[in-house]
C-alpha cells in the first residue's frame, strides 16, 4: 500500500533534464519542516501543488525523505498559493508583480477567471488589453500542455519535450502520439527513437510492429551518421538493428526493403579495390552492399558529379594565369605585402590559380594563411572575382581577420533561408572566379554538396585546411576523400617558419604528428601538470583556470577554453562545466538565474549553441554569454559575436554551458589559452588527431593536466576511425 502526500512546492533542489529525476522541497500541512521528495517527476515550479504516492524512506546522509512513485499536479486553491504559482514564471507575461495585482483583484477566483472570462484580467491594475490577451493565450496553452503532460508523464517524457510536442502538433498532439509515436522521432528535435519506443511500448504497440522496425532501422542509420558514417554495410545494419529492437533479422531485412521502396533509404552495391600488403601484388576487388539514408546518398552522388564537372571542364575563369609571368607577379605581390614566400608557398599559389580544384594543407606555423593572402593578392592584381568562406561563424571571423577581407559562413555566402533553402545553386551560381574555403576539414558531405551546387564549372575551388585534425562533426570525410582520390591538386606545406619554431604549441603539434611525445615544461607556452586521480585533476584544473593562468599570464577566465576528450567522468565536459560555473560565475543576488529544462542558467554564463538554427542565424558550436533572463516574458538573451540572440525558455535546450566543451566542438576555433585534461580513463577517445586538434586551438598557451601515460597513448594511437563513405570510391571511378 503506497503512502500519499500532498503539498506545495517551495523550491527545486535538483532536476535531471534527461530522465526527470528530481529533488523537491515540499510545504506540507502538519509537517513542521519542509519535506524532501525524490523521484522521477515532471518539471514543476515553486507554488505548484502536488499529490504524490510513494513511500517514506530514511537516507543515511540526508535523513527522512518521501520517494515518489506517481505525481499529479494540482492547481492551488488559496489566493497566496495562486499568487506564488502564477508568479513563478509558469505563465508567459506574468511575473511576481503582475501575479500579485491579478490575485489582489480576483483572490481565490483567479484561476476560474483565467479559464472562463480571461478578458476580465484588464480589471487588474497595470494589465492592459494586449497584456491581458497574451496572458489568456499563454494560460490556454498551459492547459493544453498540462493535458499532454499528464498523458506523457508516465512515459518518461520531460516537461520540455511535452511543450515541444504541443508546439509542433497543437491540439492534434495527443492523437498523433497515440496513433504513431514514432513520428515524434522524425518531427521533433530532442525526441529520440528510444523515447518514442518507450511511449509506443506503453501504448501497447506490438514488439514486431512494422512501423517500429522501420523506425529502428532509420534510427540505427542516423546513429551511424552521428558517428560520421555516410552509409552502413547492410549486414552490419541488420545486426545493429536486431540488437537494438530484439527482433528477427528477417523482419529487419523486410523493413529495409520497405524503406528502400519508399525512398527513405537507398541500397547500392559499392565495388572497390584493396591493395595487398605484398609488393607489386594485384589489388583485391571487394563488394559491399551499402544502405544510405536518402539525403546522404544524393549528397554523395552530387559531390562526386559536381567535383568531376569542375575538374574536367575545359573552360576556366582564370585563363590569364595560364600564361602569366609568375616570377614577376609573385615578386610584385610579395614586395607590396612585405612577405617572403618559401618555394612550397610559391608552388601553392601557382597551383591554386592554374588548377581547377586545389587542396592546400599543412600544420601550424607552415604559412597557410600567408599563402592564402598571396593568392588573394594575385586575384586582385588580375581583377579576378573571389569569395572567402568557412563552415562556422568563428572560422569565418578568423579568416576575415587573417586576410583583412570579408569572409562569410557557407550558409550566409549561399544566402540560406529556412523557408526557401539555399538561394545560390546550379541555376543561380556564385559570381566568382575562385572560391576559397578555409577550415575545409570541417566540411561534411551535405554542406559540401550544397556548396558545390553554387560553383560554376568554369570557376576554381581552393580547399584550405589541416588534414591532420579531426574530421567533420557531420557525416563524411570530404577533405580526406578528395585528397585520396587524386582528383585535386594537393599542396602540403611542411616548412615551419622561424617565428613559429620557438613556440611549444607549434613544435609539439608537429612532433605528435610524427609520433613523437610532446616536450613538456620547456617552453613558456606549453605546460603539463601531473595528476593521476581524476577528481584531483579536476580540482587542479579549476584552480588553473580560475587563479593560476590569470595571475601568471594576465588572461581573463573567458580567454581560457577547457577542452575535454569525454563527456562523462570527473574530468568530463558535464562535470567540469558544473565545477567551473560554480567557481567562475557563482550564485549572487546581483545576477539573475533560472533553472530551465533542468539546467541552471545565470547571467554571465558561457554557453554554446548545439544545433543549427537558421531562423536565429546561429549554428552548432557558436559560443556566447547569457546577458539577460526575463522571467516574465520567458526570454533568455545570449550575446553571440556581439549580437543578442533571444531564446524562449522551451527552446533553451539548444544551449549548453561552454566553460568546458568537447574537442570535436572546438574545431574551427582559436582561443588565447586551452586547458586539456588527459587521463587514462579517457582511453576510448585518446587519439593522435584528437590531441593534435586540441592543442592547435590555442594561440598563446596550452596546459595539459593529467597523466603522461595518457598523452603517450594518444600520440601512439594514429589509427583514424574509418568512416563509411563512398565518395572516394566514386571519385576514383
Amino acid at each position: 500500500m503506497l503512502d500519499q502526500l500532498e503539498g506545495t512546492v517551495e523550491r527545486i533542489t535538483y532536476y535531471n533534464e534527461e530522465n526527470g529525476y528530481s529533488v523537491v522541497r515540499l510545504n506540507v500541512r502538519g509537517e513542521r519542516d519542509l519535506v524532501t521528495v525524490v523521484g522521477l517527476l515532471p518539471e514543476v515550479n515553486p507554488g505548484e501543488r502536488l499529490r504524490l504516492e510513494g513511500a517514506w524512506t530514511n537516507h543515511p546522509q540526508y535523513g527522512r525523505q518521501f520517494k515518489a512513485e506517481t505525481c499529479e499536479q494540482l492547481l492551488p486553491a488559496t489566493a497566496e498559493g495562486i499568487k506564488c504559482y502564477l508568479g513563478s514564471g509558469l505563465v508567459k507575461g506574468v511575473g511576481p508583480v503582475t501575479a500579485a495585482r491579478i490575485v489582489q483583484r480576483f483572490g481565490a477566483d483567479t484561476l476560474r477567471i483565467l479559464d472562463e472570462t480571461p478578458h476580465r484580467l484588464r480589471e487588474a491594475l497595470g494589465v492592459g488589453p494586449k497584456r491581458a490577451a497574451a496572458i489568456a493565450q499563454s494560460w490556454a496553452e498551459q492547459k493544453q500542455i498540462r493535458q499532454v503532460m499528464m498523458f506523457l508523464q508516465g512515459h518518461g517524457v520531460t516537461t520540455n519535450l511535452a511543450v515541444k510536442i504541443y508546439k509542433t502538433y497543437g491540439d492534434s498532439a495527443l492523437q498523433i502520439v497515440q496513433e504513431n509515436p514514432y513520428q515524434l522521432a522524425r518531427d521533433i528535435w530532442g525526441v529520440g527513437f528510444k523515447t518514442a519506443d518507450k511511449i509506443a511500448h506503453n501504448l501497447g504497440v506490438p514488439h514486431d510492429d512494422p512501423f517500429r522496425v522501420q523506425a529502428g532501422v532509420a534510427y540505427a542509420l542516423s546513429q551511424l551518421a552521428d558517428e560520421g558514417h555516410v552509409y552502413a554495410a547492410e549486414d552490419d545494419l541488420i545486426q545493429k538493428t536486431v540488437r537494438l529492437l530484439e527482433v528477427s533479422s528477417d523482419l529487419v531485412k523486410a523493413a529495409i526493403e520497405d524503406l528502400d521502396v519508399e525512398e527513405i533509404v537507398h541500397r547500392e552495391t559499392l565495388t572497390y579495390s584493396i591493395k595487398d600488403a605484398g609488393s607489386g601484388a594485384t589489388p583485391q576487388i571487394r563488394e559491399e552492399q551499402a544502405v544510405y539514408l536518402a539525403p546522404f546518398y544524393y549528397g554523395e552522388i552530387g559531390v562526386t558529379h559536381r567535383l568531376q564537372n569542375i575538374v574536367d571542364s575545359p573552360t576556366t575563369r582564370l585563363l590569364p594565369f595560364r600564361s602569366v609571368d609568375w616570377p614577376a607577379l609573385l615578386a610584385q605581390i610579395t614586395r607590396n605585402a612585405a612577405i617572403d614566400l618559401s618555394l612550397e608557398q610559391q608552388q601553392a599559389v601557382q597551383t591554386a590559380l592554374t588548377h581547377k580544384v586545389t587542396v592546400l594543407t599543412g600544420g601550424p606555423g607552415t604559412g597557410k594563411t600567408v599563402t592564402v593572402r598571396t593568392i588573394i593578392g594575385a586575384l586582385e592584381a588580375m581583377r579576378g572575382r573571389y569569395a572567402l568562406c568557412a563552415p562556422t561563424g568563428r572560422a569565418a571571423k578568423r579568416l576575415s581577420e587573417a586576410t583583412s577581407r570579408p569572409a562569410q559562413t557557407v550558409h550566409r555566402l549561399l544566402k540560406y533561408s529556412p523557408l526557401e533553402g539555399f538561394q545560390h545553386h546550379e541555376e543561380n551560381p556564385l559570381a566568382v572566379d575562385c572560391l576559397i574555403i578555409d577550415e575545409a576539414s570541417m566540411l561534411d558531405l551535405l554542406l559540401t554538396n550544397n556548396l558545390l551546387k553554387a560553383v560554376d564549372p568554369a570557376a576554381h575551388v581552393l580547399f584550405v585546411g589541416d588534414v591532420d585534425q579531426l574530421p567533420s562533426v557531420g557525416a563524411g570525410d570530404v577533405l580526406q576523400d578528395i585528397i585520396r582520390s587524386e582528383r585535386a591538386a594537393v599542396i602540403r606545406l611542411t616548412k615551419i617558419f622561424r617565428q613559429a619554431a620557438d613556440s611549444g604549441i607549434v613544435v609539439n603539434a608537429h612532433r605528435m604528428n610524427r609520433g613523437q611525445p610532446p616536450i613538456l615544461n620547456e617552453f613558456d607556452d606549453f605546460y603539463f601538470f601531473s595528476k593521476q586521480d581524476p577528481q584531483e585533476a579536476a580540482n587542479l584544473l579549476i584552480d588553473i583556470v580560475k587563479r593560476r593562468i590569470p595571475q601568471k599570464f594576465g588572461l581573463k577566465s573567458h580567454d581560457i577554453q577547457v577542452l575535454s576528450p569525454m563527456y562523462r567522468g570527473a574530468c568530463g565536459v558535464a562535470n567540469l562545466n558544473n565545477l567551473l560555473q560554480t567557481a567562475l560565475n557563482p550564485p549572487s543576488s546581483s545576477r539573475q538565474e533560472r533553472r530551465i529544462n533542468g539546467r541552471m542558467f545565470r547571467v554571465g554564463d558561457k554557453v554554446m549553441q548545439t544545433r543549427n538554427n537558421y531562423y536565429r542565424d546561429v549554428y552548432n558550436g557558436d559560443i556566447g554569454y547569457v546577458s539577460k533572463i526575463d522571467p516574465v516574458e520567458q526570454i533568455l538573451t545570449v550575446v553571440i559575436d556581439d549580437e543578442p540572440v533571444y531564446y524562449d525558455w522551451n527552446e533553451a535546450d539548444e544551449l549548453v554551458h561552454a566553460y568546458a566543451i568537447s574537442v570535436h566542438k572546438s574545431q574551427g576555433s582559436e582561443y588565447p589559452a586551452v586547458v586539456v585534461p588527459m587521463l587514462t580513463q579517457h582511453y576510448l577517445m585518446l587519439q593522435r588527431n584528437l590531441l593534435y586538434t586540441a592543442i592547435t586551438r590555442a594561440k598563446q598557451l596550452v596546459v595539459l593536466v593529467g597523466a603522461r601515460r595518457a598523452i603517450g597513448i594518444a600520440v601512439r594511437n594514429d589509427k583514424i576511425r574509418e568512416r563509411k563513405s563512398g565518395l572516394y570510391i566514386r571519385l576514383k571511378g
